[in-house]
């Protein structure tokens, strides 16, 4: 675009492509302050638009890298879970945990997320009737990345027995139950009786 002169009665102004462009965006930047509390295309509250900016963390998951990353002593898990710390160095020395060693002798041990997580799994496991060497196969078939479906079979197999044993197990208390509820009904006929005699005998 050629230059313009544009002369009202005071000194003579050239007027460029550039410099219609920058009036333009100052015209715009002008009319968006004007706005007050509503947007440019008024639309949207001003507190609104700032506010869907910002960054919820608490929007997000948290990364399994920052879990990995969080470090734990053996007297922190120990409080967490419950234990001592004799069960935590117990279940390092069966190959549950691997915890990193830290200091001049390496006395001090440091567990990480990972390590976190197999205690807990390691628990769990426990209170549901599994023994080490199983509980310690399972986390290692979630970890294992080639193929495992012999197995995932063989561990099914043995949850299988496992629901076996329990199942017995079930049925024993139950009839230990029942049992229990019929010698507990004839004590309570027995003293019923005795109370009858007592008082006919005190008549």
């Amino acid at each position: 675009m050629n230059p313009r002169a544009v002369c009202r009665g005071g000194p003579r102004l050239t007027i460029t492509s550039t410099s219609i462009v920058i009036v333009r965006i100052r015209c715009r930047r002008r009319r968006v302050r004007s706005a007050g509390p509503m947007d440019a295309d008024n639309r949207l509250p001003a507190a609104r638009r700032r506010a869907s900016r910002r960054f919820d963390a608490a929007s997000f998951p948290p990364s399994p890298y920052l879990a990995m990353s969080t470090r734990y002593t053996i007297a922190e898990l120990a409080k967490e879970f419950d234990i001592t710390p004799r069960a935590i160095r117990f279940y390092e020395d069966q190959g549950l945990l691997a915890p990193q060693r830290e200091g001049a002798s390496g006395q001090i041990r440091v567990y990480s997320g990972h390590d976190r997580t197999r205690l807990r799994l390691t628990l769990r496991g426990k209170r549901l009737g599994f023994t080490l060497t199983e509980i310690k196969r399972l986390l290692d078939l979630y970890e294992s990345p080639t193929d495992t479906v012999p197995q995932l079979k063989a561990f099914l197999a043995t949850i299988a027995d496992h629901r076996q044993v329990l199942e017995r197990q079930l049925e024993d208390l139950t009839a230990t139950l029942e049992d229990l509820a019929q010698y507990e009904a004839q004590c309570k006929a027995l003293l019923d009786g005795a109370s009858r005699d007592d008082a006919a005998d005190a008549a």
